[in-house]
């Protein structure tokens, strides 16, 4: 079943001699239970098509469906209600919640969406595979990179969501937290019929995708 596609997708950035033509007619399909590799160096695109794939973004044409809902017909808070209750994003940036514990970044994302959680038992499995579970009473400043990344990697997860996007999930691991980062997106989508889709330029992560994708200078092609 395909959980995600992408028809024709373009996207611009600036007005006349500034416009810079980002995503050139992007075709993409993104099946449940599979991961999706989406490779790429810095400033090919590779951002861009996944926030306009997970509805952050609109495209400047084409369009993009999630569970053959297409996006471009929904209002605004039926995208962020589709949002919450699909899908899962592990961004470049963290966003966890500075004066908040690990403990309670998860705490704050059940208030969000109070039901279709990850049960306990699985969420335990979770924390411990990603060696966060001695983490859960430190505040984001006292974690390095790779730890942020790796508790930011766990929120997006504990929400259960259908469809997981992810960016540069790996970009401050260490070879081995790798190792366990592939082994668990790997998991969840062949283990619990997830749709997993992946960007980055670490090669490191291909032997865990069953499908891999190059994004060059805004152009996508399967591999």
């Amino acid at each position: 079943m395909e959980k995600v596609i992408l028809r024709e997708i373009n996207k611009y950035f600036g007005e006349k001699k500034n416009r810079i033509h980002v995503l050139t007619n992007v075709n993409f399909k993104a099946q449940k239970g599979e991961l999706c590799l989406v490779l790429g160096p810095s400033g090919s695109g590779k951002s861009t098509f996944l926030t306009i794939a997970g509805g952050i973004q609109t495209p400047s044409s084409g369009e993009v469906l999630i569970d053959n809902v297409k996006l471009d017909s929904l209002k605004e808070k039926q995208k962020e209600q589709l949002r919450l209750e699909k899908i899962g994003f592990v961004l470049q940036n963290y966003s966890l919640v500075p004066y908040l514990r690990v403990e309670e970044q998860f705490e704050l994302a059940r208030r969000v969406k109070k039901e279709g959680n990850m049960n306990k038992a699985d969420f335990t499995a979770v924390i411990k595979q990603l060696g966060i579970a001695d983490l859960l009473n430190q505040y984001p400043r006292e974690l390095s990179g790779g730890q942020r990344q790796r508790v930011a990697i766990a929120r997006a997860l504990y929400s259960n969501p259908d469809i997981i996007f992810a960016d540069e999930p790996t970009a401050a691991l260490d070879s081995q937290r790798v190792v366990e980062v592939g082994k668990l997106f790997r998991d969840l989508a062949h283990n619990h019929n997830k749709s997993v889709i992946i960007v980055t330029h670490d090669l490191r992560l291909k032997e865990y995708a069953n499908r891999i994708y190059e994004i060059m200078d805004g152009n996508l092609k399967q591999v």
